[in-house]
């Protein structure tokens, strides 16, 4: 459900990139350098704060995908939108899923992405890598969701919107048998 914006908060989009690769399905997550300001070393979908000349949040998403990965949003078939996602440093982030080439050659940004990440669905679909913890966050107690992954953990923001999209994608047909 897409509610009324909080004036408050700043715009942004992301992307959640997907592709199939041996008959599977695939995410693709940003690792971004430790060295930026905001939210470095985390991972992440590709995207970011909403430019003036973006004139819709899809065109931010898209844009920042072509930034940060090197992906041509005529290379991206838009799936659809989750809903948007409120962050606790003032941003409402409106995610995108969208289909990538499979096997797309990526130029990441050297100045924001330390790597690309490609997670299989099944892997994100395992209980197993999934964990909720709840912890104290600007005085209130907030649940805070991780995803593991080898030594890769995605958490925060990210996450919840992960989660989203697997509740989302889980009860879809074509999507049943990686659910097992």
């Amino acid at each position: 459900m897409l509610e009324q914006p909080n004036p408050g908060l700043r715009e942004s989009a992301v992307l959640a990139p997907l592709f199939m690769r041996d008959g599977q399905p695939y995410l693709v997550f940003t690792k971004r350098r430790a060295a930026l300001r905001n939210h470095g070393g985390q991972i992440s979908f590709p995207g970011g704060a909403r430019d003036p000349d973006d004139s819709t949040p899809l065109h931010t998403a898209l844009r920042e995908t072509r930034e940060e990965l090197g992906i041509p949003p005529e290379k991206i078939e838009v799936l659809g939108m989750l809903d948007e996602v409120p962050t606790i440093t003032n941003f409402r982030i409106l995610p995108f899923v969208g289909a990538i080439p499979t096997d797309f050659a990526y130029l990441p940004s050297p100045d924001e992405i330390e790597r690309v990440i490609e997670v299989p669905l099944v892997h994100l679909f395992n209980p197993s890598v999934h964990r909720v913890e709840r912890r104290w966050v600007l005085q209130s107690e907030r649940e805070i969701y991780f995803y593991d992954y080898g030594p890769n953990v995605i958490w925060g923001v990210t996450a919840r919107i992960l989660r989203g999209l697997l509740q989302l994608i889980g009860g879809l047909p074509a999507f049943q048998r990686w659910r097992s």
